[in-house]
């Protein structure tokens, strides 16, 4: 396939009302700018409003566009991923099916990646907009936890091809891309965007069961990342808590049985964390196990790439 310079991959679920707009604002971003080596993939995950059929009824005018669908919705993550493999960009840009983004940002950010040598950069939202505090929060946890040098990760991205074949994406992922891209090694940096108020329809993104599974996916993203690097000190750490308090109240135990107060239950007590210290401790071990063949195969990932991108 002829590869372009970026591919803008649209990920969009009941958004009928803003699909022709979206077309009509990157045609005329086109022309303005002279751009003739961009496309646009429009992913619908699973709309019931008639999303696809008005992306696909209004694609042959703007041939920039490719329309891909789910049968149904199995969330952004889902949609990007989508997006990603039938994409041919060098730069993949994550743009909002809502156009509270606008396209001129985009192309700051290729050029900042260009200039500065970025591997990916993240848009710092600049306007009002609701979640504002649950954002600062997320965010705020995102830099304690990873130490991502950047102060919003949850908006608009353009990364580098590579980047996104390379970190784990699992289900509503997409929200850690910048923390994942960062932990992995590569570079990230960070520029304002302008932020729109929403042109039609409502956000997917509301109510509070939304804060609490975000909560948890950061939990488990931290784990996630903390366990390939290092499952030896994740792991054995906690093994090693568990087996001395287990010595030490097993020594009080001895102590005590000396001086003829010998207490049954604290003898279990000993059992049970020697028990799950070593269980722990197994654990580590077969952590280091698995982080080892993940290495491989990511070595394995790469000199295949190397070799698919050579010449013959």
């Amino acid at each position: 396939m002829e590869r372009v310079e970026v591919s803008v991959i649209v990920p969009a679920y009941n958004e009928v009302e803003n699909v022709l707009p979206l077309y009509e604002e990157f045609n005329e971003f086109f022309k303005k700018h002279g751009i003739d080596n961009w496309e646009v993939i429009y992913v619908d995950d699973g709309s019931n409003d008639g999303t696809y059929e008005k992306a696909i009824e209004h694609a042959p005018n703007y041939p920039f566009v490719r329309v891909f669908k789910h049968a149904r919705n199995l969330g952004k993550t889902a949609a990007i991923i989508t997006g990603f493999e039938h994409s041919r960009g060098q730069y993949i840009a994550i743009y909002d099916a809502d156009l509270q983004f606008i396209p001129e940002d985009i192309l700051k950010m290729v050029e900042t990646m260009k200039r500065k040598g970025y591997d990916l950069v993240t848009g710092k939202k600049v306007g009002e907009y609701e979640k504002k505090l649950v954002s600062s929060i997320y965010n705020t946890l995102n830099r304690i936890l990873f130490k991502v040098p950047v102060s919003d990760m949850n908006s608009m991205k353009v990364l580098r091809r590579e980047v996104l074949e390379d970190i784990p994406l699992r289900k509503e992922w997409h929200r850690y891309m910048v923390a994942l891209a960062w932990v992995y090694g590569y570079s990230v940096g960070e520029i304002p965007i302008t932020l729109r108020p929403r042109r039609a329809g409502r956000s997917k993104y509301r109510g509070i069961g939304r804060v609490f599974v975000g909560l948890a996916d950061l939990v488990a993203v931290w784990l996630y990342t903390t366990f390939i690097s290092k499952p030896l000190l994740t792991f054995g750490s906690v093994g090693l808590i568990f087996i001395s308090a287990g010595i030490v109240i097993g020594g009080v135990g001895v102590w005590m049985r000396l001086h003829g107060h010998g207490y049954r239950p604290l003898l279990f007590l000993v059992v049970l964390l020697l028990t799950i210290g070593t269980i722990f401790w197994v654990l580590a071990l077969l952590g280091e196990v698995v982080a080892s063949v993940y290495d491989e195969i990511r070595k394995v990932r790469r000199l295949v790439k190397g070799k698919k991108q050579s010449p013959l």
